[in-house]
């Protein structure tokens, strides 16, 4: 049977039962002590009145009409609505569409303080939102409110999402009236007293102050508000040259760029075909509620407890072990210990800190255990770290050692003379050493094959050098992640034109290369678009995890080069696998960072953790996160580490410029 929803004009009373209980069509009024009745329509999904949905909770939408227009104007959305839900594009929801007859319907949702004006916005954000929110089975927090808007609809869709944030997370800005910094002189904001004081119907101090110019800089980062703005590209064009900059497709693009570099705010930009009128609207409608639903969600979001490791400046995550100490690059002193400038490298034990850089900056890339309580980082620096390198012109890879206590065992920098070197994986060897992998611009181990090689070392447990080796092919070559198992040492990454032993796929290809214990090479795999983490399973399958074609691709191998299965998970959205952690039974944790919806979003990019089990099927997943984006830079590079501790998973990463640390189930 076609899911039908119902779409009911109601005038409700506070304090009425009776909508809560069954869909179908209610009179009441609502009664406010500053404006008399509110009329608004509701929209019900289908079985809202089943027994079987009695407690589902259901996200809400707000819908404002534009100046002169009334709450029906907004029907004709009903049968999106139906489709939408029935093709299951997105999860049945509320829609609330309230009548705004004050001020001649020309009162741009705001209160008025000029005459006799209406505290609109009171009213609706506050009075309407509590109770829709006491009638009806809404969820009653912020990441499931949306408030849209056309035209006069828009500023207010607009003003509400950025002056509330408390109230909606979510904003479908459509053709909006906003004008910046004044409107127009024949504009209908000037006529109705919305933006006037006293007997003044237009103030530019009022204007300007209720304007969202005037509101971004408050925003609050940690309550993020996602946006769709949309414009037509024949809406109407004033006829004085002077304010073409006030025409409302170019309006809309200003909005857009000044709300985009706010970090509360997470936007997008559609100009469609058509004038200022529903030809434009009912698909921008359509087309952002698309965009936005994966948020408006009635299960709120899964966050990152804890609080953020660091200083007030932009800090890098760069390990983590099982014994929950955590390496990272600060931009300034940690727990009193000295700052040399720059970024320094940290290490921080639940009960020591030790920090130690040059002027230059210094960044960590990877942590291990040893046996004896103590703990091995690696990363690269661009200054004289180990007092043997005056003058460095380029960055040298360097790994360190420190015991149980603190105190720092050894330090190793190395590398070409004259190129950069980095160290981006760390994985423990058996005698306290470990094996480091990154790349090279120079001849670590030999000749350079191209822009830049592989390189893989053996360090041994009192700090010396055991081998190195470089592998290249004509272009540019970086190894992300390294692991070790009784086969073999396995290094991850990305080549942009091929490795010499397996066939290149075009683009950026993912690679896996295999190594003895000695340092010999043995295979080269290629597949996807890139490898960020590897491990070795306890049934001795070699996994790798990265992305390909926007999705997070996790593949395993035997120690002999043999593919066992490959998994690509994801959805809409960009989803890249970092780091892979194995469990028991031949399992594997993935972990990585996504823009789609592996659980609840929370922010522009959140943290998933997905289990897979020995063939690759996965078993659960979940999604964690901040308002803001987590594990991932502005530039889409990962920052995140992953390591088992017992029966928890430990994960560390970049959360803003702070630095997070949780433990979650895997």
């Amino acid at each position: 049977m076609r899911r039908v929803l119902a779409a009911v004009l109601a005038l409700l009373t506070v304090g009425v039962s009776g909508p809560a209980a069954a869909g179908g069509t209610h009179a009441g009024t609502l009664t406010t002590a500053k404006a008399g009745p509110i009329d608004y329509t509701v929209y019900l999904p289908y079985g809202y009145g089943a027994r079987k949905n009695a407690k589902v909770r259901y996200p809400v939408l707000y819908l404002l009409h534009g100046r002169g227009d009334t709450m029906q104007a907004w029907a004709r959305i009903k049968a999106d609505l139906d489709k939408l839900i029935d093709d299951g594009t997105i999860a049945p929801v509320i829609a609330v569409l309230p009548d705004a007859p004050w001020s001649e319907r020309g009162n741009w949702y705001v209160d008025s303080a000029y005459g006799g004006g209406s505290a609109v916005e009171t009213m609706l954000t506050r009075d309407l939102v509590s109770h829709v929110d006491a009638t009806y089975r809404t969820a009653a927090h912020r990441g499931a409110r949306l408030v849209g808007g056309y035209s006069m609809g828009g500023y207010g869709a607009l003003r509400y999402a950025l002056a509330h944030q408390d109230l909606f997370a979510n904003a479908l800005v459509l053709s909006p009236a906003v004008y910046n910094p004044l409107p127009p002189a024949d504009s209908s904001a000037r006529e109705y007293g919305a933006f006037g004081r006293g007997d003044e119907p237009f103030v530019d101090e009022v204007y300007q102050r209720l304007n969202y110019p005037a509101l971004l800089p408050a925003l609050d980062p940690d309550l993020p508000v996602r946006m769709f703005i949309a414009v037509g590209d024949d809406e109407w064009a004033n006829p004085d040259p002077a304010d073409a900059r006030h025409d409302l497709d170019y309006e809309a693009a200003t909005l857009y760029n000044n709300v985009r570099r706010s970090d509360a705010v997470a936007a997008q930009f559609r100009v469609l075909d058509g004038g200022h009128d529903w030809d434009v609207w009912r698909p921008a409608f359509v087309a952002g509620l698309t965009e936005l639903s994966p948020t408006l969600s009635a299960t709120p979001p899964t966050g990152i407890p804890g609080p953020p490791r660091g200083t007030p400046g932009t800090d890098w995550a760069g390990g983590v072990t099982p014994g929950g100490t955590v390496a990272y690059a600060a931009s300034g002193p940690v727990d009193g210990q000295p700052y040399a400038g720059g970024l320094d490298a940290v290490v921080q034990a639940p009960q020591w800190t030790r920090q130690f850089g040059t002027p230059a900056n210094e960044r960590l890339y990877g942590a291990v255990a040893t046996t004896d309580g103590g703990v091995v980082v690696a990363g690269y620096t661009r200054g004289d770290l180990d007092g043997r390198h005056p003058g460095s012109p380029a960055d040298d890879g360097f790994v360190a050692r420190f015991t149980a206590t603190g105190e720092r065992a050894w330090l190793t920098q190395l590398g070409d003379a004259t190129k950069a070197d980095r160290f981006y994986g760390i994985a423990p060897a058996p005698d306290g050493g470990a094996y480091v992998t990154g790349y090279t611009s120079g001849a670590f181990a030999g000749p350079g094959a191209g822009d830049k090689d592989v390189i893989l070392a053996r360090i041994g447990a009192d700090g010396a050098v055991a081998w190195t080796r470089q592998l290249g092919g004509a272009g540019e070559d970086k190894a992300y992640a390294v692991a070790a198992g009784a086969d073999g040492v396995y290094v991850a990454g990305v080549t942009s034109a091929g490795l010499p032993g397996a066939p290149y796929l075009g683009g950026t290809d993912g690679f896996l290369a295999a190594f003895t214990l000695d340092g010999e090479p043995r295979w080269v795999k290629a597949d996807g678009d890139l490898f960020g983490g590897v491990a070795v399973t306890t049934a001795g399958l070699v996994v790798a995890t990265g992305v390909a074609g926007g999705d997070a691709l996790t593949t395993a191998y035997t120690s002999g080069g043999t593919r066992r299965w490959r998994t690509v998970s994801g959805g809409r959205g960009d989803d890249v696998g970092a780091e892979v952690v194995a469990l028991p039974g031949g399992e594997v944790a993935v972990v990585g960072f996504t823009s789609g919806t592996f659980g609840v979003p929370a922010g522009g990019a959140d943290v998933f953790v997905l289990r897979l089990d020995g063939r690759g099927r996965q078993q659960s997943a979940a999604q964690l996160g901040t308002a803001r984006d987590d594990g991932v830079d502005e530039f889409g590079e990962e920052n995140l580490y992953a390591v088992r501790s017992g029966g928890r998973l430990l994960i560390t990463g970049l959360t803003s410029g702070d630095v997070f640390l949780t433990e979650v189930t895997p």
